[in-house]
């Protein structure tokens, strides 16, 4: 059995970079995967769409590839999005411009094209029309472990029809195991008899296994990247994959330029970028979730862990198996029905001084000060979910709204002996059940990224973070105005901190929002006092 150890780095690395990968990598990447063993590079991508700035990989066009050195025995292949040989362009007329010259006038040995179930039957005429002109092909099937048996043999028949080098099949989601990705190949095999390929990914840390079982079942084509570089969490890595073809092919490899590349250019673009599985990945591949929206959260500094996960959740009982901005925004608002609420603020609030206590060190450390502040001065003290840093006789109440980290603090707020305010008719069954009989005040949230809106028994607030909520709690109740303590703030180069400073610029902009004193230290543009003057 003849393996094919295809490396993908700079086509499916390129989601992060924007395929703008330089040539000393990139003529460093072709010499270390000649002396590891791998038989064919996928340089990038070819396609006919030029939406905002990409790199050359993003094209691979002949005359770029033309200006590398490529390395003898090297086999080049690039890839083709299916979806553009379906759409609104001609077929044919698409090919004829992705692929002017013929395979013997390209540097171009494999074309690849990657595509739906949807978009396969399609598609598959262009392998006819590539293999006249010369050029290997490949089809890699997306999203096939959820697919039945009838289903996927269905497809391999399809595929016999046409003259393909390889047919592969994509973990796409990454919720394979080596026993569901051996079932897929015996399905696929009981109608195709052709090489067979696979392409993993590492949600659950199982593409490298995932790739051997497909090797032990017969599969020849197997893909992997340097560090696994990929989409979201990434695929099987050719530094490992290497080691195990070698082998199994009795062969030995050079791994040093490998390492060398890893060091100087990979690792560090790794703790840049920061791809590879992680507790997020795994959980979207537990469940089917397309990996770009995990992606997508981790670079968006608005998303903090709970709300990553309470993204999940949501996508896990309404579907996330295609990617889009407009689901992952949806999913982001967590709440359900009308922000309607049953309880007004007014009647605890009215005309009342509001101190805050966030969960800052600011409020530990100036505990004495603050204690005495509140029995002399009787503000209504408001704690923000848990903060328990001072006596809880002198917490009126707590406050807290954002699902994934009431349901983690639950068991805290039934010990907890103050009232707690939440939109409670809008938190998800769960969480209300796990409150059990704790005395709720229940005040919707309605999350809209204008700004801030205040009304009887509901709020609109721009983002689901607590201090958010909490403002609008105070100016709904038409209190006199709001002290904050322990609301210290982050490094300067936090996006956290960003982010606060945008919320509070846009509360104090607000109409009807009251005056608000920082009484212990705070890196926010706050008007600041000091409890110990007070």
């Amino acid at each position: 059995m003849t393996i094919i150890f295809l490396d993908c780095t700079l086509r499916d690395g390129g989601y992060y970079n924007a395929w703008d990968f330089s040539p000393e990598l990139i003529h460093q990447y072709l010499e270390a995967m000649q002396a590891a063993g791998v038989d064919v590079v996928e340089l990038g991508f070819r396609t006919l769409k030029n939406q905002g700035f990409q790199g050359p990989c993003a094209f691979t066009t002949d005359e770029f590839i033309r200006s590398l050195t490529i390395p003898a025995g090297l086999t080049i292949g690039v890839m083709v999005n299916g979806n553009e040989l379906v759409g609104e362009v001609p077929q044919q007329e698409a090919l004829e411009r992705l692929f002017p010259n013929a395979a013997a006038d390209s540097p171009v040995d494999l074309v690849r094209i990657a595509c739906h179930v949807h978009e396969f039957e399609k598609a598959l005429p262009a392998v006819t029309w590539l293999k006249e002109r010369g050029y290997q092909v490949g089809f890699n099937l997306m999203q096939v472990a959820d697919r039945t048996e009838e289903e996927v043999k269905a497809l391999a028949r399809q595929a016999k029809a046409y003259p393909m080098d390889a047919l592969y099949f994509a973990d796409s989601m990454g919720s394979m195991n080596p026993d569901q990705a051996a079932q897929i190949i015996q399905w696929f095999r009981s109608e195709w008899k052709g090489p067979m390929g696979i392409h993993t990914h590492d949600n659950l840390g199982l593409a490298l296994s995932n790739t051997l079982r497909a090797l032990d079942e017969g599969v020849t084509w197997v893909d992997s990247t340097v560090t696994g570089m990929g989409r979201g969490p990434g695929n099987a890595r050719t530094e490992e994959l290497a080691i195990e073809i070698a082998e199994r092919r009795g062969k030995s490899v050079n791994m040093v330029p490998l390492m060398v590349l890893l060091r100087e250019h990979f690792t560090p673009m790794q703790a840049h970028y920061g791809w590879g599985t992680n507790p997020y990945y795994y959980l979207a591949g537990k469940y089917g979730i397309h990996p770009t929206y995990i992606q997508e959260m981790l670079s968006d500094s608005r998303y903090s862990e709970e709300d990553v996960l309470a993204v999940i959740e949501h996508l896990r009982v309404e579907g996330g198996k295609k990617f889009s901005l407009n689901t992952l925004d949806a999913a982001r608002h967590f709440y359900r029905g009308e922000p309607k609420g049953q309880w007004s603020p007014k009647e605890r609030f009215a005309g009342r001084e509001v101190l805050l206590l966030g969960t800052g060190p600011g409020v530990a450390r100036h505990r004495e000060a603050l204690e005495r502040y509140i029995r002399d001065h009787q503000p209504l003290v408001l704690a923000l979910n848990t903060q328990s840093a001072i006596d809880a006789e002198l917490i009126d109440l707590r406050v807290a709204c954002h699902p994934v980290r009431l349901l983690a603090d639950c068991e805290a707020h039934t010990r907890l002996p103050q009232p707690l305010i939440t939109p409670f008719s809008m938190l998800p069954a769960d969480v209300r059940d796990s409150l059990g009989e704790k005395q709720v005040l229940d005040f919707g949230l309605n999350v809209q990224a204008d700004g801030f809106e205040f009304a009887e028994t509901h709020c609109t607030s721009p983002t689901s973070l607590v201090v958010a909520y909490v403002l609008a709690v105070a100016t709904s109740g038409q209190a006199s105005r709001i002290l904050m303590a322990g609301f210290d703030g982050y490094g300067a180069d936090d996006p956290r901190s960003r982010e606060m400073h945008q919320l509070l610029e846009q509360y104090q902009a607000a109409e009807g929002a009251l005056p608000i004193t920082a009484i212990t230290p705070t890196r926010y543009g706050l008007h600041s006092e000091s409890v110990y003057a007070l």
